[in-house]
């Protein structure tokens, strides 16, 4: 053997091993790519083609099993609707033999609704409706749970059920739009209100029917998650997602329903509110006013104010469940809100259209314009990056130290020309006016309430304008430490920028503005839903019997209510 041969060997095994360390894990890592993406594909094809509404995870947040094999499974499939479960292998025979919600579909002989049974995953802490003791204890598929009225048994116990099969769709069947309604709906020859309120009769008395539209780019983008909670509760039919069906189309499911009855859960932020009542808006001018539904709004944008004056709370990030959001909309009266219409003439324009906009909440032009502007470009860039409340509020306070070192809006009063009602206001050395509908603004500060008037109501017609010193002086509001400058009230607001650009925003929606005319002017009027955090349980009771029967009378309540936040 040469001298060093084994030194040389020695050497190549070492090479060779460092290369298959190196290789095997690479190529591993390929296939398996390979694997999940045809898995994917074909899942996509099944998932398209399906009645079901699949939702895929790789890890199940609860202890989970098949609904076909019966099988402890980790990862696999769900249904939005129908809580069915299936892992990878059984989700094409799940597609076949377990049918989903229908959203159409005929009555029994005696007009009645049959349960739906879904076998296994029932909800954490249910209990049987027949012997009262608790469901899903056992580690393996068993025990059932009507997907309708939510009603949960045990295997031994559904014979005992004294229902006879009949499904009352449960806690919340005033806000479900029952299949067989539907399917009456397009039996009908002629479609016309009347016709509608005979076959709400089916219905039962007090039937309220809620529609939910989810906006899933708001927030905390919690709305995926949701937009599943309340198809399994609801009529899948009456829960929208807005980024793939806009407000405009998805509204029209209220001139299928009696006129003034229907309720729509916005789940979003103020924009997303505001795009709605545009669409309802839109709705008038169709001719469609008699199906005009109310609002109310589950708040899961940055600043919710509109929530906050209206009894909603500042922001929801699931401290309540599902079902309880419900309850409050069934507890809700109806109260009139003033909307606003904004006109923006840019000087030196004048063969081009004034830009028109709708307000809810406020207008503002200077530092809280700025930051908005500053924060809205941002989110343009890096969308994934705006995904927490808390993100979001850091960021808007970022914005707001660096103005106060800039001061980019300084001297606004020289800039810029203000008339209330048509009478010149002379201003003081500001940086920022600020145009209010609504109590809160800046996400949960109370501008003119704060000061120590009595509260106004919402639809008085009027305009509260106050007026801030500079970024340090919002934040100094913020806190409770200064007042905004108070300029007056009035019908019609009509703001002259006589020269340079300012940022200026309507509800939360900025833009930079060149020499303008301003003009605020009322626009209509909204019927949105307030929730007092206030009743008593005795008013609660005592209200429980009458409310299906008495009908929505819009409420006058208060800009600036003292509410505890019910979410």
């Amino acid at each position: 053997m040469p001298p060093g041969f084994s030194t040389h060997l020695g050497e190549w095994h070492l090479l060779t091993w460092t290369f298959l360390a190196v290789l095997v894990p690479v190529l591993l890592t390929l296939w398996c790519s390979v694997q999940r993406s045809k898995r994917a594909v074909l899942m996509k094809e099944v998932f398209r083609k399906s009645k079901h509404d699949w939702r895929y995870t790789d890890l199940f947040s609860k202890p989970t099993y098949c609904c076909v094999c019966c099988q402890h499974v980790l990862r696999g499939a769900f249904c939005d609707c129908c809580g069915v479960c299936a892992d990878e292998r059984c989700l094409r025979r799940a597609d076949r033999a377990l049918p989903c919600k229908e959203v159409v579909a005929p009555a029994r002989d005696d007009g009645s609704l049959a349960h739906h049974w879904v076998r296994g995953n029932v909800p954490l802490c249910s209990y049987c409706a027949v012997c009262k003791q608790q469901c899903g204890t056992q580690p393996k598929l068993c025990d059932l749970r009507c997907i309708w009225c939510q009603t949960v048994v045990h295997d031994d116990c559904k014979p005992n059920l004294e229902d006879e099969g009949r499904c009352d769709l449960g806690e919340f069947r005033t806000l479900i739009i029952p299949p067989h309604y539907l399917h009456h709906i397009n039996k009908l020859r002629r479609r016309h209100p009347d016709e509608y309120c005979k076959l709400a009769a089916l219905c039962g008395s007090g039937w309220t029917p809620v529609l939910v539209l989810a906006n899933t780019r708001s927030g905390n983008n919690m709305a995926e998650a949701l937009l599943g909670e309340f198809r399994m509760l609801l009529n899948p039919v009456q829960v929208f997602d807005l980024t793939k069906m806009p407000p405009g189309r998805a509204l029209q499911l209220c001139t299928l329903l009696p006129p003034g009855s229907v309720r729509v859960l916005v789940c979003g932020g103020d924009g997303t509110v505001g795009w709605v009542l545009d669409a309802i808006d839109t709705m008038k001018l169709k001719g469609q006013e008699v199906f005009i539904p109310r609002v109310t709004i589950l708040p899961l944008g940055t600043g919710n104010d509109l929530s906050n004056s209206l009894g909603w709370g500042a922001g929801y990030a699931g401290e309540i469940p599902v079902e309880q959001v419900l309850r409050n909309i069934l507890d809700a009266e109806v109260v009139s809100m003033d909307r606003w219409k904004v006109q923006v003439a840019s000087k030196g324009y004048y063969f081009r259209k004034p830009k028109v906009l709708s307000m809810n909440n406020y207008f503002s032009v200077g530092p809280d314009a700025l930051m908005a502007l500053n924060f809205h470009a941002h989110r343009e860039k890096t969308p994934s990056f705006f995904s927490s409340r808390i993100i979001n509020k850091a960021v808007y306070f970022l914005y707001g130290t660096k103005d106060c070192l800039v001061q980019e809006c300084k001297d606004l009063d020289k800039r810029i020309e203000l008339e209330l009602d048509g009478e010149r206001v002379n201003l003081p050395s500001l940086e920022g006016i600020i145009v209010c509908n609504i109590g809160y603004w800046g996400g949960g500060c109370r501008l003119w309430e704060g000061m120590g008037d009595e509260p106004c109501p919402l639809d008085d017609g009027l305009l509260e304008v106050v007026g801030v010193y500079g970024s340090f002086h919002c934040a100094q509001i913020q806190v409770k430490l200064a007042n905004p400058v108070r300029l007056g009230q009035a019908h019609t607001v009509r703001l002259v920028l006589k020269s340079s650009r300012m940022p200026m925003q309507v509800d939360g929606e900025p833009w930079a503005q060149g020499p303008c005319t301003i003009t605020i002017t009322h626009k209509t009027q909204a019927l949105m839903l307030y929730h007092s955090a206030e009743q008593t349980d005795d008013e609660e009771d005592d209200s429980s019997g009458s409310e299906a029967d008495t009908p929505d009378t819009p409420k006058t309540v208060p800009k600036l209510p003292g509410l505890a936040n019910s979410l």
